[in-house]
């Protein structure tokens, strides 16, 4: 089993609800486990004029390979709705593999850790709920690290769900 931690945004469609009825999917993947999930936070998007994401991050314990794990999440993306018009656009859903154990991976159809992951607020604070601070990345960065240089800023951590 390796630790994965998917992020997870919406900004269509009830985007809280989006969120909850991913994170049912999450738990119902072959041989893998969800350990748990971050709060819900509440930011801009990342583009002007499209209303604000909801963001979340979920770990989960799984003996999938990675383009097996990344066609279940997109499957689940599709399943809630999810149209790839545009790369930046609005979105029913998002989910992302973050992080796949200590895994550097660099395939056409996945990137890990996450691109740009570091400069965004959304990812790592959620991130920080369900990792240790002294996680450290393919690259020798600490999650403690990542947080110091990212302020929070333009966040909302939204209330139990």
């Amino acid at each position: 089993m390796e630790r994965i931690y998917i992020g997870m945004g919406s900004n269509l469609a009830d985007p809280a609800e989006q969120l909850r009825s991913a994170i049912e999917a999450l738990a119902q993947l072959p041989q893998s486990s969800l350990i748990g999930v971050s709060a819900f936070y509440q930011s801009d998007s990342l583009l002007p004029g499209q209303p604000r994401y909801t963001n979340a991050v979920a770990a989960l314990d799984s003996t999938l390979a990675p383009l097996v794990l990344l066609d279940a999440l997109q499957a689940i993306e599709n399943d809630q709705g999810r149209e790839r018009l545009e790369r930046w656009g609005p979105r029913t859903l998002d989910l992302d593999i973050l992080l796949f154990g200590d895994r550097l991976i660099d395939e056409p159809r996945l990137k890990v850790p996450h691109y740009h992951m570091q400069e965004r607020a959304f990812v790592l604070y959620p991130l920080a709920e369900l990792a240790p601070a002294d996680l450290c990345l393919a690259d020798g960065r600490t999650l403690a690290e990542l947080l110091g240089a990212c302020p929070f800023v333009g966040l909302e951590r939204l209330p139990a769900r």
